[in-house]
């Protein structure tokens, strides 16, 4: 016995390594990042001692160790990151979820519904981390108008984007990484909708509990509904000067509104010396019209990003001659308070040169006291007005060092490039009807889809770097070579064996429920990723043990249960998304998403005969 262990030492240092990783993830008390970085060092150490090697006999090099870096999957997930990314970039999902919004007045139970059942299905097709960030402020309206604790929507929201990446092969990197280790071992390729009709069952009973157990469930906490709704309804005092080949040029009112400026009133139009007030009959804007309108935020926001063209005058006319290089790449919108005692105070915009001073351009102003009809550059600051700035991201990280204003830090948001959205939502779909009908692989299509993305500028450089999340990249990188060594040591032989030892004598069955049950609950403690990379095979493993002439109900089991990421917040990346905006603690994703668990493991073993024809 003493002999075999020890022969067999690199197994078992394997699986030393393997158990510490999942603790120190586990115990949070470093970051993954440095977890992932060590165990990678803690491999390689191992296996450079004397002795250290295969099954087979055969060494276990670093260039083994360090393939999964360069893995196939790891790849399509990073390709799929910057898809997500400039979709999220260019607002190629706001019109959706502003078409949902506008009814819900309406119908509301019909809309929420919708608005769920839209998470779900771009979920299926697309990274659902982007396309929660999109939903976030959706559901927070909705709960203000549902009059409701955000608290109530926002678990549901990340768990059904987690459903949905049950149904396709690109619905999360667990698909793709499962699908890897099934190529490698099995030589054969996971269709892109083999996974879906079990998904939907399972998708469809999570739909049902949430349904009916959120009421009781989930906490009762507000989130960000409340700071949604007063920031929302903050009205800036905004100037837009006519000029030749303007969107607004030619323009009339219709029932004294202007169409093309939605959500915002006109509250002067300053033509020369002559001001014009409402209501505003039989006048058509022309060059050189200066229009005050009063408007929140998200509305001018709106107009900047579908028009261009006037974002770049606006640009200029602050201060054209100060950069000759014209509009930066990426501007931001923030605000900025006038601290007590500004240098500022008493003074107009324009007599402070503020877009020399700052390099930002001043969209905006909004005193708390009063609404102002004037012309912006003739407005006199005074202590306690709000200024909504446009600038470069980097204008406004020399603004923190400002004495005369206090910077709004946390309201700060690049504009996005809506007037790529269709070519976003043109790039996805051909990603996936590309994947889906086998004319390319799902790693070409999504570096395709990446490389389309820049090029035709959804996206910017350092937006896509950005989207390449380093915590996923180490932490997948250091899952690969840990089933690396679990694989060529035998480890993974050895626990499939002994799953199959203990619950074979039940049939097959017993062993798919095992697996699903066993992989459900690692994938709360660990990660789905690297809990589908490590289980993978030996799900395989178990399903040669077992003689089962098609393992893929196997792989199909360390699937379903890897996605099923409810009972913690560290087990996917959505759930730590809506744990600020739902205001939720540790335990809540323990008492609802505990149980949601257990109940599609019951049901997998309900219908694993029926899908599978056991």
């Amino acid at each position: 016995m003493i002999a075999q262990f020890l022969s067999d030492w690199p197994m078992w240092a394997s699986l030393a390594v393997v158990c510490a990783a999942i603790g120190f993830y586990m115990s949070d008390r470093w970051s993954m990042e440095l977890v992932s970085v060590c165990v990678m060092a803690g491999l390689l150490v191992l296996f450079s001692l004397p002795g250290a090697h295969g099954v087979d006999g055969n060494p276990i090099t670093a260039q083994d160790l360090l393939s999964g870096f360069g893995n196939p999957a790891l790849i399509t997930i990073m390709a799929l990151l910057v898809v997500g990314q400039g979709l999220f970039q260019t607002g190629a999902l706001e019109g959706p979820t502003k078409a949902l919004l506008s009814g819900y007045d309406r119908r509301p139970i019909r809309t929420l519904v919708f608005a769920f059942a839209g998470v779900f299905a771009i979920s299926a097709f697309v990274n659902n981390t982007p396309i929660v960030i999109m939903f976030l402020p959706v559901m927070s309206a909705i709960a203000q108008r549902m009059k409701t604790p955000a608290s109530k929507l926002m678990m549901p929201l990340s768990f059904i984007s987690i459903f949905a990446g049950m149904t396709t092969l690109i619905g999360t990197s667990t698909n793709l990484l499962a699908a890897e280790a099934y190529e490698r071992i099995e030589n054969r390729q996971l269709g892109f909708f083999d996974q879906t009709p079990m998904g939907l069952i399972l998708a469809g009973a999570g739909i049902v509990y949430l349904a009916i157990f959120s009421r009781f469930f989930l906490p009762s906490r507000e989130g960000l509904t409340e700071d949604i709704a007063s920031t929302s309804s903050k009205q800036f005092l905004a100037q837009i000067e006519v000029t030749p080949g303007h969107f607004l040029q030619g323009k009339k009112p219709v029932a004294g509104m202007f169409v093309d400026l939605p959500d915002m009133t006109v509250r002067m139009i300053q033509r020369g010396e002559r001001a014009f007030l409402p209501p505003y009959e039989d006048l058509t804007l022309k060059p050189g019209d200066l229009v005050i309108v009063a408007a929140t935020r998200a509305a001018i926001q709106h107009v900047l990003a579908r028009q261009p063209d006037f974002l770049q005058q606006v640009w200029q006319s602050a201060g054209g001659d100060v950069d000759d290089q014209g509009r930066p790449d990426r501007l931001a919108l923030t605000e900025a308070v006038v601290a007590p005692g500004s240098r500022m105070v008493g003074r107009t915009v324009e007599m402070l040169g503020f877009r020399r001073l700052t390099r930002a351009v001043t969209l905006g102003i909004q005193r708390r006291s009063r609404m102002i009809r004037t012309k912006l550059g003739e407005i006199r600051l005074e202590s306690g007005d709000t200024l909504l700035l446009c600038g470069p991201v980097d204008a406004f990280l020399e603004l923190r060092q400002s004495r005369d204003l206090i910077l709004l830090e946390w309201s700060q948001t690049e504009i996005p490039l809506t007037t790529k959205a269709l070519a976003a939502r043109a790039i996805s779909l051909s990603l996936v009807i590309g994947a889906a009908s086998g004319v390319v692989s799902i790693l070409h299509a999504a570096v395709l889809a990446a490389v389309a993305m820049l090029v035709t500028g959804c996206l910017n450089y350092r937006q896509a770097s950005r989207s390449l999340d380093l915590r996923i990249f180490l932490v997948i990188g250091a899952a690969l070579a840990m089933g690396m060594a679990l694989e060529k040591t035998g480890a993974a032989h050895m626990i499939a064996h002994g799953v199959v030892n203990l619950a074979s004598p039940y049939g097959t069955l017993a062993v798919l429920s095992a697996l699903f049950l066993a992989v459900a609950l690692l994938t709360n403690l660990l990660s789905n990723a690297a809990t589908a990379i490590l289980f993978s095979p030996i799900a395989l493993s178990a399903a040669h043990e077992l003689h089962v002439a098609d393992p893929l109900p196997f792989l199909l089991a360390v699937i379903y249960g890897a996605n099923c990421s409810f009972a913690t917040p560290i087990a996917y990346q959505t759930n730590m998304l809506v744990m600020g905006p739902g205001h939720y603690r540790f335990g809540d994703f323990m008492k609802f998403g505990g149980p949601l668990v257990f109940i599609l493991w019951c049901v997998f073993t309900i219908f694993a005969p029926w899908r599978f024809d056991l």
